[in-house]
């Protein structure tokens, strides 16, 4: 989560409902709109939300995507090749 508070994007996987899903989380709203691009997002579906940060507590202007299905996948399939 610093990472992503710090402008990088964080793929933070989870079940909901027995569903797979994962958010991918930034304070750089720009680099998320562009992977939202490449993974074939609709930049209407960005979610704003002002997270703590860990170091200090201070709010961190954030946005998110939720994925799930194909797009939880091109995701996932995405951060393996830049790993």
């Amino acid at each position: 989560m610093t990472h992503a508070l710090e402008g990088g994007l964080w793929l933070h996987r989870h079940v909901l409902r027995g569903e797979p899903m994962a958010h991918l989380v930034s304070s750089d709203k720009q680099a998320l709109l562009a992977a939202g691009r490449r993974l074939g997002l609709d930049p209407a579906w960005l979610q704003y939300k002002a997270l703590k940060h860990p170091r200090g507590g201070r709010r961190v202007e954030a946005w998110h995507w939720d994925l799930r299905g194909k797009f939880l996948q091109r995701a996932v399939h995405s951060a393996k090749e830049t790993d």
